[in-house]
């Protein structure tokens, strides 16, 4: 049986440090506050703010959220991000993605618009500079710090490993891979058109779902020894629940059937995610500590 690497217990360890870092700036007359930017009612798009919501009381950071309808024109978005923007009491923004409708096709117009000390999840141009290139001011998406964290917190080295990431976004996979090499691991990035993907990722030490496709890793992708997290959040409508219904989220392993092989793995629900707040909160305090220097 696999060692479950629960999140939860990452996410305890980083909002108690948080919590005391929020105290500090509340000593000198500041309370990190974060904007919550949420255009429609996506089920993921919505679980994301509520664990954003439980994350903020357990850090202490004040939590403001802009709930727009899916068919919001580009510019009353433009003229939110302006107002979020100026407002000195808001220290970080967080702008659910992928935008919906029409929206998506402007959704990097959109995002450039935000001031980069306030990117707290690099979504502007500013930030992915300081990712890909070491130039460039903001944090790196919170999903992939967060995979980061998590192995970070349950021991398990990076340094000359094979590490596979599987998806090619722009939100989690290209950034992982960045973030693994920053940890010298080997990386290899498989996506929709990856020939021979199983083959590849039974060769890794540490594998990491992150295309968004439910089931896609089986019991072929893997081998005894191996590390898997699973980021992805899949909504299945006719998964049953824990409350008797249906509809649960999945993320891109066959949990039942890779479980029994790998050393260890994230479970979906009650992985990732909760460490992707918590990591959220932690960049809101470190913006907020910044803008004590800008004053």
């Amino acid at each position: 049986m696999a060692k479950q690497l629960l999140g939860k217990d990452v996410a305890a360890a980083m909002n108690e440090e948080s919590r005391t870092r929020a105290a500090a700036l509340a000593g000198q007359g500041v309370r990190p506050k974060l904007a919550i930017i949420r255009c429609g009612a996506g089920e993921d798009d919505i679980s994301y703010e509520k664990s954003a919501q439980r994350a903020a009381e357990a850090a202490g950071v004040a939590l403001e959220r802009f709930i727009l309808p899916s068919s919001v024109r580009r510019q009353e978005l433009f003229d939110l991000i302006h107002q979020i923007n100026t407002d000195s009491s808001i220290h970080g923004c967080l702008i659910l993605r992928p935008l919906p409708g029409e929206l998506a096709a402007v959704q990097q117009e959109i995002c450039s618009c935000l001031a980069p000390e306030k990117d707290v999840d690099c979504c502007t141009p500013a930030a992915n500079a300081a990712l890909f290139m070491g130039r460039g001011q903001g944090f790196p998406p919170c999903t992939a710090q967060a995979c980061v964290e998590m192995l970070k917190h349950y021991g398990i080295p990076c340094r000359g490993r094979q590490a596979v990431v599987i998806g090619r976004s722009l939100v989690v996979g290209r950034p992982l891979a960045m973030l693994l090499l920053g940890l010298d691991a080997t990386v290899t990035v498989c996506h929709s058109r990856t020939e021979n993907m199983a083959e590849i990722c039974r060769q890794a030490d540490i594998i990491i779902g992150a295309a968004g496709v439910p089931g896609l890793i089986t019991r072929d992708f893997v081998r005894p020894g191996q590390v898997l997290l699973d980021v992805s959040m899949n909504w299945d409508a006719l998964r049953p629940n824990q409350r008797g219904g249906l509809g649960s989220f999945v993320g891109d392993a066959a949990f039942e059937k890779v479980e029994p092989i790998v050393a260890a793995i994230s479970p979906v629900p009650g992985g990732v995610g909760q460490v992707t707040s918590a990591v959220l909160m932690r960049h809101v305090i470190q913006a907020a500590e910044g803008s004590l220097h800008g004053r």
